[in-house]
């Protein structure tokens, strides 16, 4: 029996700019909207961020419960997955590099996490990534990245691994041999940020075989990969993600309209190429979420 194709939809994230494309969802309202016509579109997943009613990301539980208390209202079959990115970042201080400058959100593990142990959703992600991120540096060390996810598996949240570059696979094969990390496990491989995997063919086909046998993937590319990146995916057996948090623009010259025109070009393309669409139900199964 054919695989059916799980696409994720990365709502709105948190460093796409509204000021790059008005139609980015920025309140709870908004981004629970946008995730719900994604919803009807044929995402099975939601990726959900949070921000500021400036469009600054936001931490605040309270802006998380309300949007997961929106989307729940009105669609409770939908898979919820909810970061945990936001809280590792450091920028050194100009005049002491030791002191955090004034774009550092750096926090505790605990802190990072803290919106899943109230609301429990059935995925969160978990970055493994220690790299340069634009002018900063985003940190996620092995006692650090240890200690969320014993605080998400105590939830009784399944993690999904974000891996930007080859080290964060190695990190995740070292922590499942480990039993730190239980198997099989659900991996996201992001292409195309600057300094870490570059969005190609060649690329993902290489981060693919990085992984541990049995892991469950999805491959995505940014910005004008993309697209080309998810039918990669597709064509590598992976399952895919696209939305505004990883793209503004639905062609070279036109910005998107909304997270659902993304989700119905993307269905299109894969039910092009024979793939049969996940619905929710479906992709809990393939996932070994609880109903």
């Amino acid at each position: 029996m054919q695989k059916e194709t799980i696409i994720t939809c990365s709502v709105t994230g948190s460093l796409t700019r509204p000021e790059d494309n008005p139609n980015l969802p920025i309140t709870p309202a908004e981004i629970a909207a946008s995730a719900l016509e994604a919803a009807e579109a044929g995402a099975a997943i939601l990726h959900l961020h949070v921000r500021h009613p400036d469009g600054r990301p936001s931490m605040e539980l309270d802006h998380y419960r309300e949007l997961v208390g929106l989307i729940r209202d009105k669609n409770d079959e939908v898979i919820l997955n909810i970061t945990t990115g936001p809280g590792g970042r450091f920028q050194p201080g100009e005049a002491d590099p030791k002191v955090a400058g004034p774009r550092t959100n750096f926090v505790t593990a605990e802190q990072r996490v803290d919106h899943i142990r109230h609301l429990r959703p059935e995925i969160c992600t978990l970055d493994l990534n220690t790299m340069t991120f634009g002018n900063e540096v985003v940190i996620n060390t092995p006692p650090y990245v240890r200690r969320m996810s014993e605080i998400i598996y105590d939830c009784g949240v399944r993690p999904e691994f974000e891996l930007f570059d080859s080290g964060d696979v190695a990190l995740l094969n070292d922590f499942l041999a480990g039993g730190i990390f239980r198997g099989p496990p659900l991996a996201s491989l992001v292409l195309g940020v600057k300094y870490g995997f570059a969005a190609s063919p060649e690329t993902m086909l290489y981060a693919r075989n990085l992984l541990p046998r049995g892991a469950i993937w999805t491959g995505f590319g940014i910005g004008r990969a993309a697209f080309p990146m998810l039918m990669q995916s597709f064509l590598l057996n992976g399952h895919v993600r696209i939305g505004m948090e990883d793209t503004i623009r639905i062609s070279r010259t036109e910005l998107v309209q909304s997270n659902a025109q993304l989700v119905e070009r993307a269905r299109w393309l894969l039910e092009g190429l024979g793939a049969a669409i996940a619905s929710p139900g479906s992709a809990r199964a393939q996932l070994g979420l609880t109903t």
